[in-house]
C-alpha cells in the first residue's frame, strides 16, 4: 500500500492501513542489574547442584542441610587462604611466605550468595516459611565461618555498638560536664 493510498484511507475513516500493515517489534526488556543477573546465576547454580545429586533433589525437597552441603562444596573453588590452626602464620594478617593452606570460600561472598538465593527462592515460588536459606542453621554456619576466618587472620571482629547507645553516651558525657 503507498504512501498515498494510507493518507486516503486515514482521511475517510479507514482502519484498513493498521490491519494490513506488520505489528511493530516489542522493543527488548531492559538489561538486568548486575544484582539481578547474578542472582539468576546463582539460582541456576544451586539448581543444577540439586540436579546432580545421587538421587537427584527436587527443589520442594531442599532443606537447609542441602544448602550447607553447597557451601561447602562452594569452598573448593574459594580463593580466600584460611590458616588452620597448625600453621606458622595463624593469626597474621599479612604472612611473609606461602603455605600449603587451604583456599575458602571468603565468608562475605557467603553472606552475599545466601542473600542472593533467598531473595530467588521466594521470587521463584516458594514460602517464606519454608525457604531454606533463611533457616537458623544457615546463620550459624556463616558465623562461625566468619570467627574462624577472622581469627585464622589475625583480625577480631566486634560487635558494632547500635547508634542509639552511643547518642544517650555521648548527651550523658556532655551533662556531666556541665555539672
Amino acid at each position: 500500500m503507498s504512501s498515498t493510498e494510507i493518507q486516503r484511507n486515514i482521511a475517510e475513516g479507514s482502519s484498513r492501513s493498521v490491519i494490513d500493515q506488520p505489528p511493530l517489534p516489542l522493543p527488548p526488556p531492559p538489561p538486568l542489574s548486575r544484582y539481578e543477573s547474578q542472582k539468576r546465576r546463582d539460582w541456576n547454580t544451586f539448581g543444577q547442584y540439586l540436579r546432580n545429586q545421587k538421587p537427584p533433589v527436587a527443589l520442594s525437597q531442599c532443606s537447609c542441610n542441602h544448602v550447607l552441603e553447597f557451601l561447602r562444596y562452594l569452598d573448593q573453588f574459594g580463593k580466600t587462604k584460611v590458616h588452620l590452626h597448625g600453621c606458622v602464620f595463624f593469626g597474621q594478617r599479612d604472612p611473609p611466605a606461602p603455605c600449603t593452606c587451604p583456599l575458602r570460600q571468603a565468608w562475605g561472598s557467603l553472606d552475599a550468595l545466601i542473600g542472593r538465593l533467598r531473595a530467588a527462592y521466594e521470587e521463584n515460588g516458594g514460602a517464606p516459611e519454608t525457604n531454606p536459606f533463611g533457616n537458623g542453621a544457615i546463620r550459624v554456619y556463616l558465623r562461625e565461618v566468619k570467627e574462624c576466618q577472622a581469627k585464622a587472620r589475625g583480625i577480631p571482629y566486634k560487635k558494632k555498638k547500635k547508634r542509639k547507645n552511643q547518642i544517650k553516651m555521648s548527651d550523658e558525657a556532655k551533662q556531666s560536664k556541665l555539672s
